[in-house]
């Protein structure tokens, strides 16, 4: 199946590594032209080296914290200025910090909600002129498995996950008219490094190995395991490209079956 994404504009924000970083590589690998984005330069570096061996393609990149407003613009413009427009736009973020209601202070509120949700607002507000301009385009939000069912001990990325979809699902009613059409997909327990820093915070609520936790939540996820950065990545891949064009406003897991949740 043609995606349709040869030549077209792709921003990953926070892809350095990761979900993130998975993403670019499959876009890259579509033969769309790609900018990444992340907060350490020699982190960047390399894995834009990585996704060229890995690819032939070569991608850009450009230093950005995604707390910080003129950073998101900058990666936006820098985009527009190597490639003439975006046509797709990956929202990720690192998660806020675990932990439960009484942990957490007016300041890390604050902190969660740059991180998680306005950083998304931003990117989204930053892209919408050049897609317009240009005659549509393709936006897909990385949120977490919590906007179905929330997870213990992750209350600030419960809220703001949440809103992610509130978000999305408004936007693609006002949206749709410009055929820009707009996702959001929640990724279960994945192998990325997120997934270890959970699975640790839980072993030592517990007092137990981080394996024991790991293989309980294998025991309850119908495949049996945990998902690769790649498959998840295929189906933000689909989302944001020109194949998808009928599919805008929705929130979909990517879980192996994990939450039971209608």
């Amino acid at each position: 199946m043609d995606l349709g994404l040869k030549g077209k504009s792709v921003l990953v924000i926070a892809s350095s590594k990761g979900l993130g970083r998975a993403c670019a590589s499959m876009y890259a690998a579509e033969g769309a032209h790609v900018m990444l984005t992340g907060r350490e330069e020699e982190t960047l570096k390399k894995t834009a080296a990585d996704i060229h061996a890995a690819t032939g393609r070569e991608v850009l990149y450009t230093v950005c914290d995604i707390t910080k407003k003129e950073d998101i613009a900058n990666a936006v413009m820098e985009t527009v200025e190597a490639y003439g427009t975006v046509d797709v736009l990956v929202n990720n973020a690192g998660g806020p910090p675990a932990g439960t209601f009484d942990a957490f202070s007016d300041e890390d509120w604050i902190y969660g909600f740059e991180l998680t949700l306005l950083s998304l607002i931003r990117a989204v507000r930053e892209v919408l002129p050049h897609m317009r301009k240009s005659g549509g385009g393709r936006i897909v939000n990385i949120a977490s498995s919590s906007f179905k069912q929330p997870i213990d001990g992750l209350i600030l990325s419960n809220t703001y996950r949440t809103a992610i979809m509130g978000l999305s699902k408004s936007l693609s009613q006002e949206l749709g008219s410009d055929d820009i059409l707009i996702n959001t997909v929640g990724p279960g327990r994945i192998g990325t490094d997120r997934i270890k820093e959970l699975d640790s915070f839980l072993a030592d609520k517990k007092g137990v190995a981080s394996e024991e936790v790991q293989m309980e939540f294998q025991s309850q996820i119908p495949l049996g395991r945990y998902g690769t950065p790649e498959e998840f990545a295929r189906t933000i891949l689909y989302l944001g490209s020109p194949a998808n064009t009928y599919v805008t406003g929705q929130a979909i897991l990517v879980d192996g079956g994990f939450v039971k949740a209608m």
